[in-house]
């Protein structure tokens, strides 16, 4: 499959359809899958030069995707001459998705609507020790009474996506060995969270989850080729080449230690404390205490205090020499960086970065390289384990299209 871009003004790619026998059901979602991307709304004549399908076929498409309630006409569009073409849009109450990031310092969950938008979302400390089961049965009724206290039908919720610390094992829906969790073990979150909750359930790599959030509904719709460099408790990236979402041959795919960029909140406020940077009392006892300590360092830093600002400044010329390497690797045209820690420290370490991948002799020799901060906040690995759930329900995948 090839793909092109909408024909209305719009720069987000848009896979192609085929018109081939037994292809129904992805036709359907590469039309579903135009529309969304192109969020001004797209005519029928559009999609059928975006997506490479028949007038017919697409005639066909949109008008059950009308039936189902999840598309809508949105006005008309005039294209000069002839009669004025009707406009088709996503209804983003249609369609809802839950996500869960557990993290070892903050466990969140959010409710998204078709469009990835948060419509609710609920967060709180990740209990420390290794009662599992009694974490796992929290998260559970978190997810259960978000859903009954938002706008979102329980008829129309799609599933439940999980993002967790690596590594995991996808096949088994297991963390195991997460860092920063002790006592969690081989543990199968996926099963767990599934049966307490009823609904259908995926898990993946939290930093996996933040490209896919982008990719869906962030700063990233427009690019086939991206990295996402997560800083949250810990350090990793995610990875989208042709469009496609790079999870490796156990899913573990986007550990950044082997490119010197790894780091973790706990190790960046004991360095400042050894230092004398920060007084004992940021010692950090729990993942969730390293929050106070990063404040303190970016206030810090920001005032001029020069031993602050130079551990700042020693972690983004890591991070940037690892950013630029996967960068060079992949052929990206895009650099996102989010996550709980890039929040506080982040706009610090840009100033650093950007440069950096601005000026490598290596990523800027045939095209520019786009260095934003994601637009969604926090949450966003939150926001990408729901948004694997619409992914993987929503999104052309052209693997459906092998015979089994």
């Amino acid at each position: 499959m090839t793909s092109m871009t909408a024909g209305s003004g719009g720069q987000s790619p848009i896979r192609r359809g085929a018109n081939l026998p037994r292809v129904g059901d992805f036709n359907e979602l590469v039309v579903l899958d135009a529309i969304r991307r192109q969020r001004s709304g797209l005519s029928r004549v559009e999609l059928a030069q975006a997506t490479g399908l028949s007038p017919q076929t697409v005639s066909n498409i949109t008008r059950r995707l009308l039936d189902q309630g999840v598309i809508r006409e949105s006005g008309r569009q005039s294209s000069g001459s002839g009669k004025p073409r009707t406009l088709l849009e996503i209804v983003p109450a249609s369609l809802y998705a839950v996500g869960v990031h557990l993290d070892p310092a903050v466990i969140t969950c959010v409710v998204v609507d078709l469009l990835g938008t948060v419509v609710a979302q609920h967060s709180h400390t990740t209990p420390s020790g290794g009662d599992t089961d009694k974490i796992a049965a929290d998260m559970a009724a978190s997810v259960s009474a978000l859903v009954a206290d938002s706008v979102a039908d329980r008829d129309r919720v799609l599933g439940l996506g999980i993002a967790a610390p690596g590594p995991i094992d996808v096949v088994a829906g297991w963390v195991v060995d997460p860092p920063e969790l002790p006592g969690w073990g081989r543990y199968p979150l996926r099963d767990r969270l599934s049966e307490a909750t009823g609904l259908p359930a995926v898990l993946d790599k939290d930093v996996t989850a933040a490209v896919v959030a982008e990719r869906w509904t962030g700063a990233a719709t427009a690019s086939r080729n991206l990295l996402f460099f997560y800083f949250g408790t810990g350090t990793g990236m995610g990875l989208v080449v042709d469009d496609t979402v790079l999870r490796g041959i156990s899913g573990n795919a986007g550990e950044v230690g082997g490119l010197g960029a790894g780091c973790s909140t706990r190790i960046l406020v004991e360095e400042a404390v050894a230092l004398g940077v920060l007084g004992a009392e940021y010692t950090v006892a729990s993942p969730a205490d390293a929050q106070r300590g990063l404040e303190r360092l970016a206030v810090l830093s920001a005032a001029g205090d020069a031993a602050a600002d130079g551990i700042l400044e020693r972690l983004a010329i890591r991070i940037g020499r690892g950013v630029c390497a996967a960068a060079t690797l992949l052929d990206v045209d895009t650099v996102v960086f989010g996550g709980p820690a890039w929040q506080v420290l982040g706009d610090r370490l840009l100033e650093t970065v950007e440069p950096m991948v601005a000026s490598s002799p290596f990523v800027k020799a045939t095209h520019p390289t786009a260095v934003v901060t994601t637009t969604l906040g926090a949450s966003v690995a939150a926001v990408g384990a729901a948004s694997l759930v619409l992914d993987g329900a929503l999104s052309a995948q052209p693997g459906a299209l092998l015979l089994k």
